[in-house]
């Protein structure tokens, strides 16, 4: 997909960062005055790129950029879940026809969780559009719309019920409203689902849902051709509780393994998210032009938590390194040699390392190709130095041959 990748400094002034993130915006990690400016630490990588394309006029990119962010949460770690964690953001700016980008995006997600072979996934997919159409079809005021998404976006963890007790108890909906939400954001399906909203006489009407819907429409098509809708379930309570996205949102959730019985083991919910925001650059931009964005953030940590926990599992060793050969001596005083030969093999591209030893034995050498799975030693001794050879020797069937 050939993205560009660029930095930017984990902290920000506060003011770049507040006011974008709705109700999440308290897990903000802030640093009190630094020399008389308010500084936070960047919660995500989407904020800083918008701020980045406003400051630079750019109006087309598109990047990869994999960094740190920061929230303020209840660690926990066990699942995945830190204070300070990597993401992997793939972000597509500009104008451009509906849902082409968007398809690219989700294409993205579901190649990478396929080719990490984490297991059955499914990659949820709403649109904010369609959303902000049930609310205002079930007359939910528009004051509520923020906080009643933020309640909708939790019925992946608990039931309906529960749901609905905190829109009527804590965000003071009429429980009649909170019953003709639970009818729409408890649907879940493809391209014929979208086909009978589309139909339905009210969300119909409704100027927002029916463009979101049209825009669906289109994805699921565009998803189809991409060969990818087995794993893409369209799904009405998806909400991100981000403040920031204007039209479709996804999340990749990981399903539950054969394991099950291991209800802790497997919980690590979300593995990757996103959607369009096409009105963040233009909150940087001080003459608010706007540029059209999507992107997906995939959640690094939480992905090698899984993957950590599997190879524990099947007691597979993971290489830790990359070395091709280790060069190695049998006597003492050879250091010069080792020395000679390892800048020869690293002249040459190849990956090579040696004992930090002046005089080390010769098995605590074979031993560390062992451990760290070093699949080759190249030997010199005096034998080698006066023919003009060097052994290579195959760590695992201990075959030489002189070279």
């Amino acid at each position: 997909h050939s993205p560009t990748s660029f930095t930017s400094p984990p902290s920000s002034p506060q003011e770049t960062l507040t006011g974008k993130y709705g109700e999440e915006a308290k897990l903000i990690y802030e640093l009190q005055d630094q020399g008389g400016e308010l500084l936070a630490l960047r919660y995500d990588l989407t904020v800083p790129f918008a701020r980045y394309l406003a400051m630079n006029k750019i109006t087309n990119m598109k990047r990869y950029h994999v960094a740190k962010v920061y929230r303020r949460d209840n660690p926990a770690t066990t699942r995945g879940r830190y204070r300070e964690f990597y993401q992997c953001d793939f972000d597509i700016a500009g104008q451009f026809d509906p849902m082409i980008p968007d398809a690219e995006c989700l294409k993205i997600v579901h190649e990478i969780l396929r080719d990490l072979q984490l297991g059955d996934f499914l990659i949820k997919v709403n649109d904010r559009r369609i959303l902000m159409g049930v609310f205002a079809v079930c007359s939910i005021p528009e004051s509520k719309f923020i906080t009643t998404c933020s309640t909708v976006d939790k019925l992946d963890k608990m039931p309906w019920e529960e749901v609905r007790s905190e829109m009527v108890g804590e965000k003071g909906l009429s429980p009649e409203a909170a019953d003709r939400i639970g009818q729409y954001v408890r649907l879940q399906g493809g391209l014929d689902l979208i086909e009978r909203l589309l139909q339905d006489p009210e969300l119909s009407q409704n100027k927002l849902a029916k463009e979101g819907l049209g825009d669906m429409k289109l994805l699921f098509e565009y998803l189809a051709l991409l060969g990818i809708t087995g794993e893409i379930s369209f799904d009405l309570s998806l909400a991100r509780g981000l403040d920031y996205y204007t039209g479709v949102i996804f999340e990749a959730v990981l399903l539950q393994q054969e394991n099950s019985h291991v209800e802790e083991s497997l919980s690590v919910g979300s593995v990757a998210g996103g959607g369009r925001y096409d009105g963040l650059v233009g909150m940087f931009d001080p003459k608010g032009r706007k540029v059209p964005c999507v992107g997906v953030s995939i959640g690094i940590e939480r992905i090698f938590s899984i993957l950590e926990r599997r190879l524990k599992a099947s007691g597979e060793r993971v290489r830790t390194t990359e070395t091709q050969v280790l060069v190695a001596t049998p006597q003492k005083h050879f250091l010069p040699a080792r020395l000679k030969l390892i800048s020869e093999l690293w002249d040459a591209g190849i990956k090579a390392e040696m004992l930090y030893k002046k005089d080390p034995q010769l098995l605590k050498q074979l031993q560390y190709c062992e451990d760290t799975g070093i699949p080759l030693a190249a030997i010199v001794g005096e034998q080698e130095l006066a023919d003009g050879v060097v052994k290579l020797r195959d760590v695992a069937t201990r075959v030489e041959v002189r070279i």
